[in-house]
């Protein structure tokens, strides 16, 4: 076998259809594209959710509720769970940083804590923000807390 004996596998290339080259090549005139307008012309292209002239599902569909653009969204944590997450992480501090570290929350994420189950760990927070409830848990337990910004 020699390099200039290579050839693809038969059946692997297809000649490539010359469009518009003249009535002779059976392809000039409309190249394949139909008649006119908008489809036959260069940069054509169709909007999005077009439905052919029928009414988009987008607008047949009634619209409901509301979406606050102001609302601030906290990963929450109960008093229950967190005794749970000291044993497991080892957590000295409940603050972002150490949760980030252990994966419980992303970076950026806002940490609220809840005063659902008992805390019986004395502990400091460092969080974005508390509820009544849990605070007075906390400042029972002998915790601290900061709210952060």
């Amino acid at each position: 076998m020699q390099i200039q004996n290579l050839r693809p596998a038969k059946g692997a290339t297809h000649k490539v259809k010359r469009l518009g080259r003249g009535e002779a090549s059976g392809k000039g005139g409309t190249s394949t594209k139909g008649n006119k307008g908008g489809q036959s012309r260069a940069g054509y292209k169709i909007k999005m959710a077009h439905e052919g002239g029928q009414m988009p599902i987008q607008r047949r569909i009634p619209k409901r509720g509301f979406k606050n653009a102001n609302r601030i969204e906290y990963k929450v944590f109960n008093l229950g769970q967190i005794d749970q997450l000291l044993e497991k992480h080892e957590i000295t501090e409940f603050t972002p940083e150490n949760l980030y570290i252990n994966n419980l929350i992303s970076q950026y994420d806002r940490v609220k804590i809840l005063g659902n189950g008992v805390l019986k760990a004395k502990l400091a927070f460092k969080v974005n923000a508390v509820s009544e409830k849990a605070k007075g848990a906390i400042e029972a337990a002998g915790g601290s807390i900061e709210i952060i910004k």
